[in-house]
C-alpha cells in the first residue's frame, strides 16, 4: 500500500501559504485617489458647484499603525486670491494594527457657505511622499 502523506502535506501546504501571505499582506498601498461628491468615492467629479463639499478618497491596502495619510488643499487660480495659495493641511493617522478600506477628507466650502469659481488642487502624500495631485473646478 502506497502512502498518502505526501499528497496530504502537499495539501495542507497549500492552504497554508496563501493564508499566511494574506496574513502579513504585504506593503502598504495607497491608490485610486479620486476627487468625489461622496465619502464613498462612488460619486467621482472634478467640476463641482459654489455650495458642494468636496471629497478626496482613496483605497489603502496592508495600512498599518503610524502610517500617515495627508491632504493639501490648493487654490491654484482662483480670482482675489495668490496662485498656488495652500487653504488647509489635514492629516488622518492609521490607528488600527491593520487596515484595510477607503480613506477619505473632505472640504466644505470654505467663505460664507460658497466656494469662489476657479480651479484647486488637492495634493495627497502617503507616510510623507507625494502619491498624488488631483485637481478640480468649481464653477
Amino acid at each position: 500500500m502506497k502512502s498518502k502523506k505526501l499528497p496530504i502535506l502537499l495539501a495542507v501546504i497549500a492552504l497554508i501559504i496563501p493564508t499566511l501571505a494574506c496574513a502579513f499582506g504585504g506593503e502598504p498601498t495607497l491608490s485610486n485617489v479620486r476627487t468625489a461628491k461622496d465619502q464613498d468615492g462612488a460619486q467621482p467629479a472634478s467640476v463641482f458647484s459654489k455650495t458642494e463639499t468636496v471629497y478626496v478618497v482613496s483605497d489603502l491596502s496592508s495600512g498599518v499603525k503610524g502610517n500617515i495619510i495627508t491632504s493639501k488643499w490648493y487654490a491654484v487660480d482662483v480670482a482675489d486670491t495668490e496662485p498656488n495659495f495652500l487653504i488647509d493641511t489635514a492629516e488622518i493617522p492609521i490607528e488600527d494594527e491593520a487596515f484595510d478600506g477607503t480613506i477619505y477628507f473632505f472640504f466644505d466650502p470654505p467663505i460664507g457657505g460658497e466656494w469662489p469659481v476657479g480651479r484647486y488642487k488637492v495634493e495627497i502624500y502617503f507616510n510623507g511622499v507625494l502619491n498624488s495631485a488631483n485637481q478640480f473646478t468649481v464653477e
